[in-house]
């Protein structure tokens, strides 16, 4: 997928996924390529690039988005689906933020946001995997992923995962065009 200088090669592991596959399968590729997109953009770059930021006065960076989305992962299939009760991985009720706060230039920062966001991107194949269908619910009372303030099918949360991924991966190739003029992939 990537050269030894963090460049893309010509195989990219989005390409030749299944194209003939059920409701699950489309769901979970397409979410898998959204993931993979993440990890392109961020490629071969070291913890200042990681971390810096887009314009004034945002404080979006690569690095902010991978702990953004590690807390996303996390509330949606810890919290949402599977009923546990886990503290927020960079945020707090001081600092709803602190996922895009907290991304500071320090290669301890990344390591740790990646470790993070990998364990709750496995935590989350799993639980997809061995779920016996996608009409499984979970509830969302306080109506912290657009529920409404009630029950959400796995399958709404798949398709509400993409679309915060697809956001995101476009502010993404802004970021990694004002860092190194890479654009596209």
């Amino acid at each position: 997928m990537f050269t030894a200088d963090g460049t893309p090669s010509d195989d990219d592991a989005r390409e030749n996924g299944p194209t003939l596959g059920d409701e699950r399968t489309t769901l979970v590729e397409s979410l898998r390529c959204q993931r993979l997109t993440l990890e392109m953009k961020c490629a071969g770059l070291d913890a200042e690039a990681m971390a810096r930021r887009s314009v004034e006065p945002s404080t979006m960076s690569l690095l902010g988005l991978v702990r953004h989305l590690a807390e996303v992962e996390r509330a949606t299939f810890r919290v949402l689906m599977s009923g546990q009760d886990v503290p927020r991985l960079f945020c707090s009720d001081t600092d709803r933020d602190g996922d895009f706060d907290g991304a500071v230039a320090d290669p301890q920062v990344v390591a740790e946001a990646w470790d993070a966001w990998r364990t709750e991107v496995d935590f989350a194949t799993r639980f997809v995997a061995e779920a016996r269908s996608l009409d499984i619910t979970g509830d969302d009372p306080l109506n912290l992923h657009g529920s409404g303030g009630g029950p959400m099918s796995l399958r709404v949360v798949l398709v509400g995962l993409i679309e915060e991924y697809a956001r995101h991966m476009g502010h993404a190739d802004l970021l990694r065009e004002r860092i190194d003029g890479r654009m596209g992939q």
